[in-house]
């Protein structure tokens, strides 16, 4: 993050999002301030706390991703969760506190997945011992016959003999790495412990309790193993797996994962629109209210308790967002508007940003069918009326249907691009340019007839 400088930081999310600046320049010194509060003094590092967004905005303008990518620029742990899942206590559903158990065994497999890669060469080197000793038993059992110098040595050189000879034992590395021994067939016992069938039934919090009473349970039952006959390349792998995963210190996995969710975790809270509403509601829609109250003492800053330990909130990035056509962010109640103490409303997409988000970005649409068309040995290219015309229809068919922002991009390349997709395999024209009058062709009667665009486009 030293590096990593406000300009720099919408410089990179340029590369993948068309527009928005003002979000991308509130969502880069919300990040930027992170680093600068751990330069602070410890005494008034606890006093700085996160200032979080509400991204106010159509669907399809960029919001999550926003976020998304913010998360991907510093390799933070990230989880995006809809507000409209979660329930005020009392009432069946998810309870809000979930949010922070769910970014916690996150960032805890990613770090177990990272050690586990790190310590590969080691796990390697043992898991060939181990297969080494299956294939050469160091007792005065009878060895398998075959020959150990690809078929130069007689296979009476592994007679049975009480201690193998070094020199037996190397020959059958060479060839175990040279992989002359892969199809042959070893028996391997395979840990194969049988989870107890527990599902606990209740209103708030029991994921978590499910999880523990789970994992106290498995701790008392037998790990039972079973013996298989596999390969000797896929024992190497199984074996590989077991022992990066003894070699992993989890201890150290779970507090690096916890103080990594506390000092830079972001947690994007979509539709939160949708619990915004007055006291005064009824039916389904009581509990709106009840959610925000739920909801405030994680944002303000709480402990909330995780199979791997408690987890500190106050440090956490919280960016909400949501469209706000019924309700508006003023219909929160006021200790979270509090809590959210920077707004940025997005503008819609027109059609010059559609036609750049077309073809500019890094993973551009364009781009990403003309990769996929590129393995079946089709060259696929559009031309710039094509591109723009694309555009017209998608800011057409907003219009007269439901605004869904860029992701109508996706609904209309797929339709145009369906039949070329379709026959790619057998097409033998391998050159296509997409141009004007193709998009017209295939696009323009659905747009015309605006029932058929409903249920189509």
């Amino acid at each position: 993050m030293k590096d990593l400088k406000p300009k720099e930081i919408v410089t990179e999310l340029d590369k993948y999002i068309i527009g928005q600046n003002d979000a991308k320049k509130s969502v880069a010194i919300a990040l930027r301030n992170r680093w600068r509060r751990r330069q602070v003094d410890k005494d008034l590092q606890e006093e700085i706390a996160p200032k979080n967004i509400i991204l106010i905005g159509p669907t399809g303008v960029g919001k999550t991703e926003i976020a998304r990518r913010l998360a991907n620029l510093t390799d933070s742990p990230f989880y995006k969760v809809e507000a409209s899942k979660f329930t005020e206590v009392g009432y069946v559903g998810r309870d809000v506190e979930s949010m922070i158990r769910d970014i916690v065994e996150l960032t805890v497999n990613n770090l177990r997945v990272r050690q586990q890669d790190a310590v590969q060469g080691k796990a390697a080197k043992i898991a060939e011992e181990r297969v080494l000793d299956i294939l050469l038993p160091p007792s005065s059992a009878p060895k398998p016959s075959f020959d150990v110098a690809d078929g130069t040595t007689p296979a009476e050189s592994l007679e049975p003999d009480p201690v193998p000879s070094a020199s037996t034992r190397e020959k059958l590395r060479t060839m175990l790495q040279k992989g002359k021994l892969d199809d042959r067939k070893i028996d391997l016992d395979v840990a194969a412990q049988s989870s107890p069938m527990v599902e606990i039934f209740s209103n708030t919090g029991m994921e978590e309790m499910g999880i523990n009473v789970k994992d106290m349970l498995g701790n008392f039952m037998p790990k039972n193993t079973k013996r298989r006959k596999v390969s000797v390349k896929d024992a190497m792998k199984i074996l590989t797996m077991e022992e990066a995963g003894h070699l992993v210190d989890m201890e150290k996995v779970k507090t690096d994962a916890i103080e990594l969710v506390e000092q830079s975790g972001i947690i994007f809270i979509d539709e939160i629109d949708k619990i915004a509403g007055k006291g005064q509601s009824h039916g389904p829609e009581v509990s709106k209210e009840g959610v925000q109250r739920d909801l405030l003492p994680i944002v303000e800053g709480s402990s909330v308790p995780t199979k791997y330990g408690t987890v500190k909130t106050d440090h956490i990035l919280f960016i909400a967002s949501g469209a706000f056509h019924v309700s508006k962010p003023s219909d929160l109640i006021p200790e979270l508007q509090g809590r959210f103490p920077i707004r940025v409303e997005l503008s819609s997409l027109g059609a010059h940003e559609f036609t750049r988000i077309l073809t500019e970005p890094k993973n551009a649409l364009v781009l990403q069918y003309i990769a996929l068309l590129r393995t079946e040995g089709v060259a696929l290219s559009f031309t710039q009326d094509a591109v723009e015309k694309i555009a017209d229809i998608a800011v057409e068919v907003n219009s007269t249907t439901e605004n869904i922002g860029a992701r109508r991009l996706h609904t209309l390349l797929e339709k145009l691009l369906e039949e070329i997709l379709f026959e790619a395999p057998d097409i033998q024209e391998k050159t296509i340019v997409i141009d004007a009058n193709f998009v017209t062709k295939q696009l323009m009667d659905i747009v015309e007839n605006e029932d058929l665009s409903r249920y189509i486009l």
